[in-house]
């Protein structure tokens, strides 16, 4: 679901660039484990005008990066600030639950995959968490900064903004999601009463016993609403 234009003036100002920079990307990276390995490949849906594209190439240090938007225009506005990245980024117009239509992207594809706050513009949203699984391989992080059902909910996001109104998760529902795809929560917490959530899961290899989810119970380290200290349990190898 595309934004609309009140959400793209929001999400392309300096102040939510600011908060981006200086508070979600160091706390993700504290709940990665710190920057990816030398070489790294990453994916990243949703990358709007390429400014978490440059995060994840800067900060995060992906070799390369694979990048999608539904929007051409928004699209477009990311080639062109990331045109300094000769070979280093591929950006395409594209629907994050076919990652295979967009990049050729097998299964097992990309050692991180990187969500900032699209999966909810989604509808069938499940869909595209287990595309982002399907292509990481194992080991991988998927690194996710994400607007809840309890935001969206809010009379602001009803005024201002569009976004699917049926099958909205919460931050219990998103992470219970993850071991269903293979996906281990490795840490997450939740800001503002419970709109946002930040977190990070790894890729479990296919020789693990799948888990069985138990959607009755949240996460560890993630209640509803209110927030929660970052505390990541992945030890890298």
């Amino acid at each position: 679901m595309l934004m609309n234009r009140i959400e793209k003036a929001a999400v392309n100002n300096p102040a939510r660039r600011a908060l981006q920079r200086f508070y979600e990307v160091p706390a993700l990276l504290k709940l990665a484990g710190g920057p990816l390995a030398p070489g790294a490949r990453a994916v990243e849906v949703g990358c709007g005008s390429g400014y978490g594209t440059r995060m994840i190439l800067d900060r995060f240090g992906a070799a390369k990066v694979d990048a999608l938007d539904l929007d051409p225009g928004m699209a477009a506005k990311a080639r062109r600030r990331l045109s300094d990245r000769p070979g280093r980024v591929r950006l395409e117009v594209g629907d994050a639950t076919d990652l295979k239509a967009a990049f050729g992207a097998e299964g097992g594809t990309y050692d991180a995959a990187f969500d900032f706050a699209i999966i909810h513009h989604i509808p069938d949203w499940r869909s595209a968490v287990a595309e982002i699984a399907r292509v990481l391989k194992p080991g991988g992080v998927f690194v996710f900064d994400e607007v809840t059902a309890h935001a969206l909910a809010r009379p602001t996001y009803r005024r201002l903004f569009d976004h699917p109104e049926h099958d909205r998760f919460t931050a219990r529902e998103f992470l219970a999601e993850l071991p269903r795809h293979g996906l281990a929560a490795t840490g997450a917490f939740t800001r503002i009463s419970g709109d946002y959530l930040l977190g990070t899961a790894r890729k479990r290899a296919a020789n693990r016993a799948r888990p069985r989810p138990c959607p009755a119970r949240a996460p560890s380290g993630v209640r509803e609403p209110g927030t929660v200290a970052v505390r990541p349990s992945w030890n890298r190898p």
